[in-house]
């Protein structure tokens, strides 16, 4: 999702004003005026009028609409390949194993672990509350907003989604307008799968997404770039409505001289050249030392050559850039350092080579930004520690790779560095178990999700304690005038005793 100019579009406090005034001026008119100046007004009252109702608390409601959700994957199938390949010149296979499999195993998980998750965790207690229960709750937030961007437009809408039904919330999702024709399969026909009562589909761009964000919701989840992700906190602050932002940033991956080059020349090709590169986890620049980049270079040469043959641009395996504006930024970086491997393109089919970059320096343009395309630079490093050294000093990145036959080298690399995820001798694959959160940290993100985290991302975690109505002789201890013989005592009671720490009531 693009909202580089959300805030060009942004209500002026005289407009709020008018706004937060209209009632006293227009009288019968008021509601108008308000449907004009806040378009979203009348979903969003539905909406809470719906959740209010309780209608998708049962866990058998639930269950409906991801089944439901089942079924859109199932009957759409080939349409939702169609759109990928339309949008983004997806090739099926990473479209199967990038966007449908990974919903559909998300949907799978979430009917067969509803009932173990919504149960109420029960919890230790203090001697005060033997007799007591004591356990937490997860409940559903109430209405929810996911926007979701264009380089996964399917996975990346419906993923949240599935935690954010299984809690029990309803839904505003706003698909990117820029992977248009999965929009229009997203607005259109998945609808049809849930009940409408409960989830909307808004449809739009920066301006409708700043007018969207003007209102109060109960929970926001987005995912976008780290800037774009300010603006949406910025907004989300106006209501102290708790957030998940899942950003992106510039991913290292380190490449230890000892090593086979070809193995990793393989990994490294796949997951950088995947999704022609438009992929918040792909490795955003290779750190090694020169002797080992002179290995890699020819190695990564004959990965390239066998996944896509000698003429990239005619593979039926390689993914096109989404738009003309980011193929024109991504041709800017071409320019930077010297292209060792590729650097052609092509304007008309928005085609970019599988490009690597050497001699390229820290301060150029394409070690600035998240490059988000087929382009990799080589920097160069002469040890581990010089490696670990330039990683700690930029933003923490949402992945780091880290390549080596020492499985020292790889727990320095786990150890001395922090990311929102890390992936020893390989990519990607720690995205593929459910059991592990995905996130960011610090400018790459804040918030988790898949598999049980997504659910518990959209619930709130409320403590419950149920007394009795009784006993009230042991409370007098609490109660003024205090006595200090009584200290001791109350303490001993709401006393930690494992850990011998204590906790007043």
């Amino acid at each position: 999702m693009n909202l580089s100019k959300v805030l060009e579009f942004s209500f002026s406090p005289s407009q709020r004003c008018i706004s937060d005034s209209y009632h006293c001026i227009l009288g019968p008119l008021g509601s108008s005026f308000q449907s004009w100046m806040n378009p979203f007004a009348d979903t969003l009252q539905s909406l809470q009028d719906a959740f209010s109702s309780g209608r998708t608390r049962p866990a058998e409601f639930r269950t409906t609409q991801l089944e439901g959700l089942n079924r859109f994957l199932k009957e759409n199938r080939e349409e939702l390949l169609a759109a990928l390949a339309q949008d983004l010149h997806k090739p099926p296979f990473e479209s199967e194993i990038s966007e449908i499999s990974i919903c559909q195993s998300e949907i799978n998980l979430a009917l067969n672990s509803l009932h173990q998750w919504m149960k109420d965790e029960y919890v230790s207690k203090n001697l005060a509350t033997q007799l007591d229960t004591a356990f937490i709750r997860r409940e559903p937030y109430g209405v929810v907003l996911i926007i979701a961007p264009w380089n996964y437009p399917l996975n990346l809408v419906l993923v949240p989604l599935v935690g954010a039904i299984a809690a029990g919330n309803c839904v505003v999702l706003k698909p990117s307008e820029i992977s248009k024709n999965v929009e229009k399969i997203i607005s259109e026909v998945l609808p049809n799968y849930l009940d409408k009562s409960c989830f909307a589909v808004v449809l739009g761009g920066p301006q409708e997404t700043s007018s969207l964000l003007e209102n109060k919701f109960d929970y926001i989840f987005f995912t976008g770039s780290p800037r774009v992700g300010q603006i949406v906190m910025a907004a989300a602050s106006k209501y102290l409505t708790p957030l998940t932002l899942e950003l992106g940033g510039k991913n290292p991956c380190y490449v230890d001289d000892n090593c086979d080059p070809q193995n990793v020349a393989n990994r490294v090709a796949w997951f950088r050249f995947f999704n022609a590169g438009q992929t918040c986890v792909a490795p955003d620049y290779i750190l090694c030392s020169r002797e080992t980049q002179e290995k890699l270079l020819p190695a990564l040469q004959r990965a390239v050559t066998q996944f896509y043959g000698k003429d990239p641009q005619s593979s039926p395996d390689l993914a096109r850039i989404v738009n003309d504006k980011h193929f024109h930024r991504l041709c800017g970086l071409l320019g930077n350092g010297r292209a060792a491997i590729g650097g052609q393109s092509d304007e008309q089919e928005r085609y970019i080579a599988p490009t690597v970059l050497v001699d390229v320096k820290e301060t150029d343009p394409v070690m600035q930004e998240e490059i988000f395309g087929p382009i990799l630079p080589i920097l160069n490093v002469q040890s581990v520690e010089e490696a670990i050294a330039f990683i700690r000093k930029r933003e923490k990145p949402l992945a780091l790779y880290a390549f080596s036959n020492d499985s020292k080298v790889v727990h320095r690399m786990l150890e001395q560095t922090s990311s929102g995820g890390f992936c020893g001798n390989d990519g990607f694959m720690h995205m593929t178990l459910t059991t592990l959160p995905f996130g960011g940290v610090g400018n790459s993100g804040m918030g988790m999700y898949h598999g049980k985290f997504s659910f518990d991302t959209f619930s709130h975690q409320r403590s419950c304690l149920l007394r009795s109505a009784g006993m009230e002789k042991l409370n007098s201890l609490r109660y003024p005038p205090y006595a200090q013989r009584s200290l001791g005592l109350l303490l001993s009671l709401v006393e930690n005793r494992r850990k011998g720490q204590c906790t007043l009531l």
